[in-house]
């Protein structure tokens, strides 16, 4: 029998029957302790992105995502917010993007782009321990070269404004209310996580071949066994590595402005975590697997950042810890239109009007990652009222994602 479960949306989101059936099978499994699912939900990989699904001793390659360790970040800096209102002011920032990111299948900082002379990327994750998985070792020098840079899909990295809300004393930002510049980072753990998540899928799937059709995508491995391990262990290397190369894009862009960090937030979405919940089934508070699979951590006074799309803010919220909700809130505004199908509904001739209204400049995206293609940020935002408090709003203003025809990496 399928284990407790929550929608959060209802009323004023229709979810996709595709979405609600695959959190439905989730809770199905054997394993299965609780379920949610968030207002941004849409259709995945075994598990649905906005699915949260708590599990006993058990780890689901796929429940984590094939991109491990999706996670934003958002840094304020000592800039004034105006430099964006500055034609010099907006092509100093963008400079500074374009030079120290890299977007696109395969990017790295080694043997091509504009910055290939200056070799990988240097940081401390490079020194912790890769020889946790076969996987992780024979890609350590495929990792190093991807360092500091962002693929393609749904990845950004972008300037905006960031307009901190009143409130008693200090944000939990730490810095008093106010409009300041900042950047904000989407990205996770490149090529590397991909493959570790396609092995050990792989590996549960063979384990499990009790479980046929869609379902084998949910398919686990025990953490007690030497492969569950294995994966837990590559998992957690590739949350330290995707927070990494997030400090390392805005590291970067730190030096190349001369600027300062003044405040920041970051989380990721797409991981599993060993948690201590009550699920009200008569078992009293246990320790459970929680798989948040694009689901952003919300348990009582945690920050994270929720952002929408590149023409509509994004949110930095503390968690409330709704009940139901296994500490989770959605991780975005959602998708409602497949890639394939936005590259035949939008052009750019009709997007890039609503854009300019709203002062965003594009770098470049494909046509698949336009406004129209996700939920409305604010209606999502409403639905999640008792799950998270918004004390901060983004609002993008400078953009910059994977060039028109690459290929989706998410």
């Amino acid at each position: 029998m399928s284990v407790q479960k929550r929608l959060f949306g209802e009323p004023g989101i229709d979810f996709d029957g595709e979405s609600v059936a695959q959190l439905d099978q989730a809770c199905a499994l054997p394993i299965a302790v609780g379920g949610a699912l968030m207002p941004d939900a849409h259709v995945g990989y075994g598990l649905p992105i906005g699915g949260v699904l708590a599990t006993e001793n058990t780890v689901i390659p796929y429940a984590v995502g094939v991109d491990i360790a999706c996670r934003v970040k958002l840094s304020v800096f000592d800039m004034p917010a105006a430099v964006l209102d500055d034609e010099r002011g907006r092509d100093r920032l963008a400079d500074a993007i374009e030079t120290e990111t890299r977007f696109g299948v395969g990017a790295s900082f080694a043997g091509r782009g504009r910055r290939s002379d200056v070799g990988p990327r240097s940081h401390a994750v490079m020194d912790e321990d890769w020889s946790v998985s076969p996987v992780t070792l024979r890609l350590k020098d495929k990792a190093h070269a991807q360092l500091g840079t962002s693929g393609s899909g749904n990845h950004f990295v972008e300037f905006g404004t960031l307009t901190v809300e009143e409130s008693d004393g200090l944000s939990p930002l730490g810095m008093p209310p106010g409009v300041y510049l900042a950047l904000l980072s989407h990205s996770g753990s490149r090529g590397v996580g991909a493959s570790v998540c396609d092995h050990y899928s792989k590996l549960a799937m063979s384990e499990h071949p009790e479980l046929e059709g869609a379902p084998k995508r949910l398919a686990w491995l025990d953490l007690d066994s030497e492969a569950g391990q294995e994966y837990w262990n590559a998992m957690n290397l590739m949350g330290s590595y995707a927070s990494a190369n997030h400090a390392c894009i805005h590291d970067s862009i730190v030096e190349h402005l001369g600027a300062r960090v003044i405040g920041g937030v970051e989380n990721h979405h797409n991981f599993a975590w060993k948690e201590t919940h009550d699920f009200g089934d008569g078992h009293g508070p246990r320790e459970v697997v929680v798989h948040r699979k694009g689901a952003t951590p919300a348990g009582i006074g945690t920050l994270g950042v929720i952002p929408g799309s590149m023409a509509q803010p994004g949110y930095v919220v503390v968690g409330k810890g709704g009940a139901g909700s296994i500490d989770s809130a959605a991780h975005g505004a959602g998708r409602v239109m497949s890639r394939s199908k936005a590259k035949k509904t939008h052009r750019w001739a009709d997007v890039r009007p609503m854009l300019d209204r709203v002062g965003v400049t594009l770098l470049s995206a494909g046509i698949d990652e336009n406004p129209l293609v996700y939920k409305q940020i604010e209606q999502v935002m409403a639905r999640q009222a008792d799950l998270v408090e918004v004390i901060a709003r983004f609002d993008p203003r400078l953009v910059k994602m994977a060039p028109e025809g690459e290929r989706a990496e998410d």
